[in-house]
């Protein structure tokens, strides 16, 4: 039995040395844990207070250099402000004087187009070279650029082309209506790479000048005067001298029909369904449209009125008997 209690409390006593052992274990190495994170911490603060005091240094060392700029680019913008209202002084100044010369609108149009763009390139030119940019290095630039520029915008090309073209040949004007490849309408403003126009039903479009310089063009308002030619039919039936002499009563007597000018009413054709009328007359050409209106309905309410008939097509098929 002794022997027993022994072994008992000697097994007791190395349970208990293990345990304060492996006590003694994790807390040092809990403490060598924390130390890690101290001694890292330390390590960031330290290189973060590097950085900051590089920083500080730098901007103390840079401070004429960064106030030097900081008045270059208020003397740009100044510089930007000044200039922008002397190019419209000056564009201003040659519109006037283009007007008193009675140049034309869209010459007048076309050429502040070249004036504000070549303006404000040159201001522009001016503001790079007062940063300290070479004029020989921006010249060298501008070259470079203009040969890829130039391939790139071919068709841009083509359209300043065209604009040159429309201000020295003058197809048509401002405030004149053109018919081009469908595209219709008034011109309204004749710029350097564009033409902008406006439906009847106050829609805008823009087309390029090269469109309407390489393209067949009509201009319906070129002349002062336009031709009114309308065709009506009427039945074989109906009295053909009698509706002849209704359709030049009412053009003689109508005041916008030019009456100085031939006023024709004949037979145009012998239609399948109708004896085909043609008249033609001469109206202003401000006046067309509404000429052109106000008349078929004078002729519609006419013939109603004298019992003239017009047919609409009609096909008569006869029934045979066997």
């Amino acid at each position: 039995m002794y022997l027993t209690t022994v072994k008992e409390l000697g097994t007791a006593l190395l349970t208990k040395g293990t345990a304060f052992a492996l006590t003694q274990t994790a807390t040092q190495t809990n403490n060598s844990s924390v130390n890690d994170v101290l001694d890292s911490a330390q390590e960031v603060t330290a290189s973060t207070a590097d950085e900051v005091n590089r920083f500080v240094q730098y901007f103390n060392d840079n401070i004429p250099n960064l106030i030097a700029f900081g008045l270059k680019v208020i003397f740009a913008i100044v510089f930007y402000l000044i200039g922008s209202k002397v190019i419209s002084v000056i564009r201003k100044v040659v519109g006037k004087s283009m007007e008193r010369s009675n140049a034309d609108v869209g010459v007048r149009q076309f050429v502040d187009s070249m004036l504000k763009f070549g303006l404000y390139a040159l201001l522009i030119f001016m503001i790079a070279t007062k940063f300290g940019v070479e004029s020989s290095s921006v010249a060298a630039i501008i070259a470079s650029a203009g040969v890829a520029i130039g391939l790139a915008l071919q068709g841009s090309l083509s359209n300043f082309a065209g604009g040159i073209l429309i201000l020295l040949l003058r197809p048509f004007a401002v405030g004149d209506y053109v018919n081009s490849e469908g595209i219709e309408g008034t011109v309204k403003v004749i710029q350097i790479f564009y033409t902008k126009m406006t439906t009847i039903d106050n829609k805008t479009i823009v087309v390029p000048n090269s469109i309407l310089t390489s393209n067949s063009l009509t201009n319906v308002t070129a002349r002062p005067e336009r031709q009114l030619d309308l065709k009506v039919g009427i039945s074989y039936e109906s009295d053909l001298k009698k509706a002849k002499e209704i359709v030049e009563n009412l053009l003689l007597k109508d005041e916008d029909v030019i009456q100085d000018e031939e006023i024709k009413v004949f037979i145009s054709e012998l239609a399948d369904s109708s004896v085909v009328i043609g008249l033609r007359a001469w109206v202003k050409t401000e006046a067309y449209w509404t000429t052109r209106w106000r008349i078929l309905e004078e002729i519609k309410m006419s013939f109603d009125e004298e019992g003239i008939d017009i047919p609409y097509n009609q096909l008569t098929v006869h029934m045979a008997n066997h």
